[in-house]
């Protein structure tokens, strides 16, 4: 099964749950029989989801990232490395045509810190095959990724509990 015409959808925005949505919907398109695909960029730590989503048969994940804060400012080289080998491997895995839906978890992040550009970001959607639905997550955006989408969902923040300091817990936010 795959989709006569699959779309391009951006999940962003600085409230929490763009990465989960995402993965909610590869959950949803898995269920269905379709193949998925999800490349993670500027993530190297093993979060709780990876570890369910190994046991989702035609669900695949693959990181390119350190378990490293990455500088905006004055990103490193092996950032931007990971990053580049994460675009090309989107590349191969967008244009093989092997799956139906294909998400790049915080590549809106990355084209922002400077790690891999707009421009290549957007010569991936233009060269999609028509069956592929494509997901990109993170926040900042750029008004080009916005305007190449199909579908723009911003997540925004009016409360958080981390703002009380109640600290990050496993299984609800990692």
């Amino acid at each position: 099964m795959s989709f006569e015409k699959g779309y391009v959808q951006v999940y962003t925005g600085n409230g929490k749950g763009k990465t989960t949505s995402s993965i909610g919907l590869g959950l949803r398109a898995a269920g269905s029989g379709l193949r998925v695909h999800m490349i993670q960029f500027m993530k190297g730590r093993r979060y709780s989801e990876l570890d369910a989503l190994e046991h989702v048969p035609g669900f695949t994940v693959e990181q390119h990232g350190r378990d490293e804060f990455v500088s905006k400012e004055k990103p490193e080289k092996i950032d931007v490395e990971l990053a580049g080998k994460g675009l090309s491997r989107a590349r191969k895995v967008v244009l093989s045509g092997e799956y139906d839906l294909v998400i790049l978890d915080e590549v809106n992040v990355a084209v922002d810190f400077g790690l891999i550009t707009e421009e290549s970001v957007l010569e991936l959607i233009r060269s999609k095959p028509a069956h592929v639905e494509l997901v990109l997550t993170g926040r900042y955006a750029t008004e080009g990724i916005i305007e190449a989408a199909d579908l723009v969902t911003e997540m925004r923040e009016i409360k958080h509990f981390y703002n009380s300091g109640v600290e990050a817990r496993k299984g609800i936010e990692y």
